[in-house]
């Protein structure tokens, strides 16, 4: 059991150093919180935990080593998270300056439907294939293959949650009404400083190796 808690700790430092860096995660969730406020960024958060657990199955389930062997559904997965990534960038270098009602608070801005953040973040994580490659590679090199199933997915469960949590944070932080009454000032030239932040990622998959 004290292998297992040792094991584990090596599993959570690997994931907390991954969520933590800039990426496609960070972005989708700064976008959501500065544009749609605290409750649509939440929810984004969650499709991006719910996300690690899909990773998480097929890594279990040994999925996860047949995607790395084959350059055809890798090319699929790289190719389908690159074009999503840059139609969120392409969207975001359309965004336009707000009205004045908007910035106070008597418009009503377009927010995103619970399930539609949900699938945004969902997308985001599941389709980035260097959180594919990460997860495959944690079971492979950190994980025992000798460790208990589910073991294993109580790793995975952790991630999720700590995932959930970690961007949760992040949605509460930058949703604050004194960085979002900044934000809406501005908001057009942010937004479209992320769309070619987006864009950048896009082509990073669009680029990334199996090796």
């Amino acid at each position: 059991m004290h292998d297992y808690w040792i094991e584990f700790s090596q599993v959570a430092l690997a994931h907390l150093l991954a969520v933590a860096s800039p990426g496609p995660d960070f972005a989708i969730v700064l976008k959501q919180s500065l544009t749609h406020g605290r409750r649509t960024a939440i929810w984004t958060s969650l499709g991006i935990g719910v996300a690690i657990l899909l990773h998480v199955t097929y890594s279990l389930l040994g999925l996860g080593l047949l995607l790395r062997s084959s350059v055809l559904w890798f090319s699929v997965v790289k190719y389908a998270g690159a074009a999503y990534i840059a139609w969120i960038g392409v969207q975001s270098l359309r965004a336009k300056p707000r009205r004045t009602a908007e910035i106070t608070g008597a418009g009503t801005a377009l927010i995103p439907k619970p399930h539609g953040a949900f699938a945004t973040g969902f997308l985001t994580n599941a389709l980035n294939p260097k959180a594919t490659l990460f997860f495959i590679s944690l079971f492979v090199l950190v994980v025992s293959p000798t460790t208990p199933k589910l073991i294993q997915a109580g790793y995975g469960l952790w991630m999720s949650l700590a995932t959930m949590a970690w961007f949760t944070f992040v949605s509460v932080v930058f949703a604050r009404e004194d960085v979002r009454g900044k934000f809406l000032r501005y908001g057009h030239w942010i937004n479209r400083a992320l769309g070619v932040v987006f864009l950048a990622f896009a082509l990073s998959l669009a680029l990334a190796s199996v090796r």
